[in-house]
């Protein structure tokens, strides 16, 4: 979020009218062909829906990522499958092709920190076995869409954000619109929280590294004024947050722009959304790092983050031990920035 964000969300504020319905979800539809939800997770169950995914079906996906995508499959009465991943921390193509049972009716295909899937070899397989591709298209905003269906999460920690939001597109979305209709907005409450969230953040992370900051943040979650980045809800996509994406959308190539330039310096010439480092002992670095007031990542720091939700150890070992040693270095930052953090490791 920049200051042009913060004082949006500010005049949102107060401007009520904007909160639930507008042209501003009209829009973002319109630039991502899609159907939109109140948060990515939502947004995977609709097209699982969509394509009748239920009790007694099986969706593979892949070891490595967040729990929000197996709580999707879950929600259906689906049982998520785990497949390991390869050296690009996606989904290892041999390793899928040995999990399809006569159960499985669809793989959830993740784009891990924005690099791409081997897509060419996932649907040959997928095709052979007539099984439903889904993309994951929560780290990135630059790739096609190659498979039936895919979604797009616009939480606080991914390409773009308007704090929450996802959206879903298939080579059909009229059962995601027919589904749609039937969903409410959020209230008015959760929506003034989540517009608080930039102008709050604007005051947190100057002082967060004093410590004051993150008091702040500990006592506005307290009263309630400020959401905890997740809901189990499935809702519509409030116009407020819409417009907050707009604005957003508008900074996209500048973004990645920036996120290709850091990630070189840091090594591979790749638009990042964060950068990947395996270390020794990830907590210490991590701690070490933080005494100098550098906050790295720690995606995946569990098999499916933050629980392994049905998951069964040992069952991918590539993905456990890229879980143990993890670390991420940040891309949104400057060149004077990316120095010191790589100075400082």
């Amino acid at each position: 979020m920049e200051r042009d964000d913060v004082w949006l969300a500010l005049r949102l504020l107060f401007s009520p009218w904007r909160w639930k319905c507008g042209a501003a979800v009209k829009k973002a539809e319109a630039h991502f062909g899609g159907v939109s939800f109140n948060s990515g997770r939502a947004a995977l169950f609709a097209i699982l829906r969509a394509f009748g995914i239920g009790e007694g079906d099986e969706v593979i996906l892949q070891a490595f990522t967040c729990v929000a995508v197996a709580d999707s499959v879950r929600r259906t009465g689906a049982v998520p499958v785990y497949a390991d991943i390869n050296r690009a921390y996606n989904m290892d193509v041999v390793d899928f092709a040995r999990k399809i049972t006569k159960k499985t009716k669809a793989v959830i295909v993740q784009h891990t920190f924005g690099v791409p899937a081997d897509m060419d070899s996932i649907l040959a397989a997928a095709k052979k076995y007539n099984i439903r591709v889904i993309e994951d298209f929560a780290h990135t905003m630059s790739l096609p869409l190659c498979g039936d269906a895919g979604f797009y999460t616009f939480g606080r920690d991914k390409v773009l954000s308007s704090v929450f939001g996802g959206l879903a597109l298939m080579k059909d979305n009229a059962k995601l619109k027919k589904y749609h209709k039937t969903l409410e907005y959020p209230s008015s409450f959760w929506i003034v929280q989540q517009l608080l969230h930039p102008v709050a953040f604007s005051v947190i992370l100057p002082l967060y590294r004093s410590g004051i900051g993150k008091g702040i943040l500990v006592v506005l979650q307290r009263l309630g004024l400020l959401s905890f980045p997740h809901t189990a809800k499935i809702e519509k996509y409030p116009n407020a947050l819409a417009e907050l994406l707009l604005l957003q959308l508008k900074k996209l190539e500048r973004y990645t722009k920036q996120r290709r330039e850091i990630s070189k310096l840091y090594g591979k010439d790749f638009a990042y959304l964060r950068y990947p480092v395996l270390v020794e002992d990830p907590q210490a670095v991590r701690a070490k790092a933080k005494k100098q007031g550098i906050f790295l990542g720690n995606w995946y720091h569990n098999v499916v983050d933050p629980a392994d939700a049905g998951y069964t150890k040992g069952t991918c070992p590539k993905a456990e031990e890229a879980a143990r040693h993890i670390i991420n270095l940040p891309t949104r930052i400057s060149p004077a920035e990316a120095k010191r953090v790589l100075d400082i490791l």
